[in-house]
């Protein structure tokens, strides 16, 4: 394992092997973590904007330098199937922005999202057309990122889907989010 290490070092240090610091691997042997930028005790830069990718269980913060962060966080149910209608569970993908920020009683923080947009609507009138969902379907709402019940970030380290379509987060992240993302936020979501 020493030479290991130490052949390591001279390669590094001699320039021949490189390591791509701009966003971290997620490590899927260990519990959930949150990765940030080196620089990242200042605080983002500028604008941000956020990329939920559904088949990574991750939250992406973008600012004016590139990747800024990714926080660990789960959906609705383990599908992770686009939204179809009201009461699937499912977290809608798409382009979305955020429509009001506020103190959540159960979930510390929530950052609602402008679900169902034009995108949405568009989406659920074909699967109606198509016959994919019911005629009296509704396509729902109340759409946002929240933290989880207080003392239970362990749903999070376990990537345990458990919300009515919204995106959840430990409690410290949703914080940290909550208080450098403003309200016009541009959000992705993709699986």
């Amino acid at each position: 394992m020493k030479s290991i290490v130490i052949l390591t070092s001279a390669l590094l240090a001699g320039g021949f092997l490189t390591v791509n610091t701009s966003k971290p691997v997620k490590n899927t042997l260990s519990s959930s973590s949150t990765f940030r930028r080196s620089d990242a005790g200042a605080g983002p830069v500028g604008a941000v904007s956020i990329t939920i990718d559904k088949s990574d269980y991750e939250l992406s913060v973008y600012d004016e330098k590139g990747w800024y962060a990714t926080y660990p966080v789960v959906f609705g149910n383990n599908s992770l199937e686009d939204k179809k209608m009201e009461g699937d569970n499912n977290t809608p993908e798409g382009s979305f922005k955020i429509v009001s920020k506020r103190v959540h009683e159960k979930w510390s923080r929530f950052l609602a999202l402008d679900y169902p947009t034009k995108e949405s609507w568009d989406k659920f009138k074909q699967r109606k057309q198509r016959g994919e969902i019911p005629q009296n379907a509704g396509i729902g709402g109340s759409i946002g990122i929240h933290g989880v019940w207080p003392h239970e970030d362990f749903v999070i380290d376990k990537y345990k889907n458990w919300t009515m379509g919204c995106i959840s987060m430990k409690g410290s992240d949703v914080l940290e989010v909550y208080g450098y993302t403003p309200v016009g936020t541009k959000v992705i979501i993709r699986k």
